[in-house]
């Protein structure tokens, strides 16, 4: 997709974005709206940067105060905004310490014209009951689309900080979401990832569910292949079930479990119960799935018997991706000051164990699948093709003709340690 048309003598706006998909959706909607200003994909020309945060733990701000520090060291004389979800519980301390111009709350990014224009510092955390209502039908430098459908989350983990910085769960309206899914299938974009806080949750507030929104998605002109971002087990309702066997359904699912210890659970504040999982998984393997999943390794009370239990029933499901990693203190969380504490080095182990085991898992499910690959191709790379699968697997292509942006069925394909190799 091109980028914004030039502006005439306009300011450069790089955007930066950290954390989650819901955050590169909320970049889109902020490019969408600059009328007075240039995109540029590249940082050292930007008059203005546009930091989009996550705090999701303590070492997420971190990246963010790194980031701005390697940014006053370039020193191109860039003006830095804060927003997203760091904006909540670090702008107020970066605007004292006068690292950035101005911080901004996700309910005032559609305003982003306006907040760069301003002289003086400013902090506008916005409202955490905020809906968007803007319909994007392009996303710069991307062969993907990502529809946000919802906002906010209704569960309090107790190592979880985002419900406090986006606020309890909320539905987008659909009639919004299926115009942005037809305007952006008419500009050629042919798969569709859904994404929000709590993305399972859709529907619960305006007496609709995620399933009835995928059908209706399904039906539009130019959709091939909807992939959903996390979803609870819970999540996952008979209804939901129904549409497991679609062929516009991404043979992928992720679902966050976080712990697969049932004490672990119960302290992490977590809805999910393992055995249920655990049937969950295996019908979604007997269906063909790839499945992932999200896993927290050394929370506090994670004892060494907990861990072994934990990585037994982990061997003993069919996952095959992993997004995992240590546990990182949240100010004002409930884990934050629970003990006994697990000593770093030990999470950082627990987690490379673990890694290891799932990059297994997804080594012999590619070696074990017979069938054909139907895969987008996302970009170029050294004079190779780099894409995902229907199972969320890369694969890696070596053609002479250009395939960036095109649907390819892939028959004859090695399957390597970390990824797929095809020669067409």
């Amino acid at each position: 997709m091109q980028s914004k048309k030039n502006v005439r003598g306009a300011k450069k706006v790089y955007f930066k974005t950290f954390g989650c998909r819901t955050n590169l959706y909320d970049s889109q909607v902020m490019m969408s709206s600059l009328k007075e200003y240039e995109i540029t994909q590249n940082e050292a020309e930007a008059d203005v940067i546009v930091i989009n945060s996550c705090t999701v733990t303590n070492g997420a701000d971190t990246h963010v105060r790194s980031y701005i520090s390697q940014v006053e060291k370039n020193n191109n004389g860039a003006k830095l905004f804060l927003t997203g979800c760091g904006a909540h519980t670090k702008g107020e301390s970066l605007l004292k310490e006068n690292r950035i111009h101005g911080v901004f709350g996700q309910s005032e990014k559609q305003k982003i014209d306006a907040l760069l224009a301003k002289e003086k510092p400013f902090y506008e955390p916005g409202d955490l009951n905020h809906i968007d209502d803007m319909v994007v039908d392009e996303f710069v430098g991307k062969s993907r689309a990502f529809i946000k459908i919802q906002e906010g989350c209704n569960f309090r983990c107790s190592y979880c900080i985002i419900p406090y910085v986006r606020g309890d769960a909320r539905s987008m309206d659909e009639n919004r979401i299926l115009e942005q899914v037809a305007r952006l299938a008419l500009n050629g974009f042919g798969e569709f990832i859904l994404t929000g806080t709590n993305v399972g949750s859709y529907g619960q507030d305006t007496k609709t569910s995620l399933a009835k929104l995928m059908k209706k998605m399904s039906q539009i002109r130019g959709v091939r292949r909807i992939r959903l971002g996390s979803v609870e087990p819970v999540q996952i309702t008979d209804e939901f079930k129904e549409i497991l066997d679609e062929p516009w359904m991404e043979k992928h699912m992720h679902i966050a479990l976080q712990h697969t210890s049932p004490k672990m659970l119960k302290l992490m504040n977590r809805r999910n119960v393992y055995k249920q999982d655990k049937a969950l998984f295996e019908l979604l393997a007997e269906k063909g799935y790839a499945i992932g999943t999200d896993f927290i390794t050394g929370h506090p009370g994670e004892s060494e018997d907990l861990w072994r239990e934990a990585m037994q029933n982990a061997r003993d499901l069919p996952l095959t991706h992993i997004h995992a990693f240590t546990y990182s203190k949240r100010d004002g969380t409930p884990s934050a000051t629970m003990k006994p504490e697990v000593n770093g080095k030990t999470a950082k182990e627990r987690l490379h164990e673990l890694q290891e085991l799932i990059q297994q898992k997804n080594f012999d499910f590619r070696k074990a699948y017979r069938g054909e690959l139907e895969v987008l191709i996302e970009s170029c790379k050294e004079g190779f093709y780099h894409g995902l699968d229907q199972h969320f697997n890369k694969i890696v292509v070596e053609s002479q003709e250009d395939l960036v942006g095109n649907w390819i069925t892939v028959t004859n394909y090695e399957v390597k340690k970390d990824f797929n190799y095809a020669r067409i």
